[in-house]
């Protein structure tokens, strides 16, 4: 009977004295293979499995990868169990009370905080970086009018490599097109909310922070200046911060995975954006507003709405609550909650959904199911009443999210690119189609 074993035998390979001090035996049919154990910083252990179709020749079956760690990283730690999000070892909670989202974007692709003068110096970058070239109001223009805005943002960042196709190897060559990035696409996300509406694009403007700039550029028009107000800023900033990466998720994975061919950086991030426009991923702050307005327009009974939930073989669901990873609350939304709540207490905002959306919460919240299924609210709950209160459509939501992400994809792609022990990604699987049979003629069908 084949089983498997995990245990530390006498005998250690030349490999595992050299490397580790921990193993598993793997055995199969009587034969032995001794398998590394790698061991995270944070006490976080994986079999390494590299050499098991080698010498074996079996792989391993896991969908959805939920058991398996696809690379080494020092960029993000996350304890789904505790609640723990860390970038670069810092704690979320410390970088959303004190740090900018500029400095957080350092932080997470220079492995550490700038000081001063870095700072400065990353600030003008971005400022020289942030206008894009005249030709793409064309390309965003021919878009039909009913295109989803993370469709053409992806499109968009993918035709950024035929504007800017100097790419080259050197340090300082890749920072530029990252800070290059970081700024257009900022750029580019207002003004296709500008065409959309067909409102005259908005330019940045270099006294303004990034976040700053973003919402000038998105809201301001010449009848109605915009009013930047602090309240909307600090959302925004916190809103962005908790966004900034979040380990190997779907979008983030996939900009692994498609950088793995050495693609260039600009099509890396188009594919990390295709990833995220999904309803599962990214787009559940879309959904969350999609359900508060269908709860609203079927009468507002929030408690039949938590019972449909429940019910298995009801499809109706509630986006926002629970998360794939977070065995307990999201410690993104504890923060986000706070924020939201300051936002609609200053703007003294008055909006059914955002009503509903506090009656589900606390229904929800008290609720013996959703407790011991660990639903709690998600930071995609709390972060779609955040945008719709201060002025986001709702299908830019998910562009949102994407600003950012940016910076964990980058800090993702970076260190992936720099690994001296870089392989192409190729999964395997194992097949269960028919087995060899001949080809039979039409005629003869």
């Amino acid at each position: 009977m084949p089983n498997l074993v995990l245990g530390m035998p006498l005998g250690i390979s030349k490999i595992v004295e050299e490397n580790l001090d921990e193993f598993v035996t793997l055995i199969y049919n009587g034969k032995e293979m001794l398998l590394p154990v790698v061991t995270g910083s944070e006490g976080e252990k994986a079999i390494d499995i590299a050499r098991l179709r080698a010498e074996t020749g079996f792989i391993t079956l896991d969908p959805g990868y939920v058991n398996t760690g696809s690379c080494l990283s020092a960029i993000t730690f996350m304890d789904g169990e505790k609640g723990i999000l860390r970038y670069r070892g810092i704690p979320v909670e410390q970088l959303a009370e004190h740090s900018t989202f500029k400095e957080t974007a350092y932080l997470l692709i220079n492995g550490r905080l700038p000081n001063r003068t870095e700072l400065t110096q990353f600030s003008i970058n971005l400022n020289d970086n942030s206008l894009v070239h005249t030709d793409l109001k064309v390309f965003f223009q021919n878009f039909p009018r009913a295109s989803h805005p993370m469709g053409i943002l992806s499109a968009m960042v993918n035709a950024l490599r035929s504007f800017y196709p100097s790419l080259g190897t050197s340090e300082e060559e890749i920072n530029i097109t990252m800070t290059r990035l970081l700024a257009k696409v900022r750029t580019m996300a207002a003004m296709s909310y500008k065409i959309s509406r067909g409102h005259e694009l908005v330019l940045p403007r270099p006294d303004l922070t990034y976040c700053e700039n973003f919402l000038n550029m998105m809201f301001d028009t010449p009848v109605k200046p915009y009013e930047i107000k602090k309240e909307v800023v600090r959302a925004l900033r916190v809103f962005w911060i908790l966004h900034a990466d979040h380990e190997q998720n779907c979008s983030t994975s996939s900009v692994r995975m498609v950088g793995s061919a050495r693609v260039n950086l600009y099509a890396a991030i188009s594919a990390g954006i295709a990833a995220l426009w999904g309803p599962l991923h990214g787009g559940a702050n879309q959904a969350v507003i999609e359900m508060l307005t269908d709860v609203h327009t079927s009468g507002g009974n929030c408690r039949k709405a938590v019972e449909r939930a429940k019910d298995k073989n009801d499809p109706f669901r509630l986006p926002g609550f629970g998360h794939r990873v977070y065995k307990t609350y999201d410690p993104r939304a504890k923060i986000i909650k706070k924020i939201c709540d300051e936002l609609l207490e200053s703007m003294q905002i008055s909006d059914p959904l955002l009503d509903i959306a506090r009656e589900l919460e606390e229904i929800a919240l008290k609720d013996p199911y959703f407790i011991d299924h660990n639903l709690y609210p998600n930071v995609d709950f709390y972060s779609g009443i955040v945008l719709r209160a201060i002025g986001i459509p709702t299908n830019m939501f998910t562009v949102m999210f994407a600003l950012g992400r940016l910076p964990g994809w980058i800090a993702q792609w970076k260190e992936s690119t720099d690994d001296p022990h870089w392989k192409i990604s190729r999964p395997r699987q194992i097949y269960t189609g028919n087995q060899q049979c001949d080809y039979i003629p039409l005629h003869a069908r």
